[in-house]
């Protein structure tokens, strides 16, 4: 199971708790979980990545293992820790201005 935690308003638009657990088969990429995290919570669709390019949003940032994974590709393997549930994927809203 993969553990995904969210930002309060990704939650709110999903009817989510804090944590959402995931099935997502092997080979476990970033493009896995959100496909997988899309499928279960068809709202998102379109949130966390865009909907024709299926690239991040801008505001959007992955953590995992408490490394920023963000710029990484769709077919970036997560690291075992996630893949395994020990440690959450975390998409976090990030902040701008000056």
């Amino acid at each position: 199971m993969i553990r995904v935690v969210m930002p309060m308003h990704l939650r709110n638009l999903a009817g989510v708790d804090k944590e959402v657990t995931l099935d997502v088969a092997e080979p476990v990429t970033l493009d896995a979980v959100l496909n997988a995290l899309e499928a279960a919570h068809p709202v998102l669709r379109g949130a966390i990545r865009d909907h024709a390019t299926h690239k991040r949003r801008a505001f959007v940032r992955f953590f995992a293992c408490r490394e920023d994974i963000s710029h990484e590709s769709g077919d970036y393997l997560l690291p075992a820790a996630v893949a395994d549930g020990r440690e959450p994927l975390r998409i976090v809203g990030a902040l701008a201005g000056g």
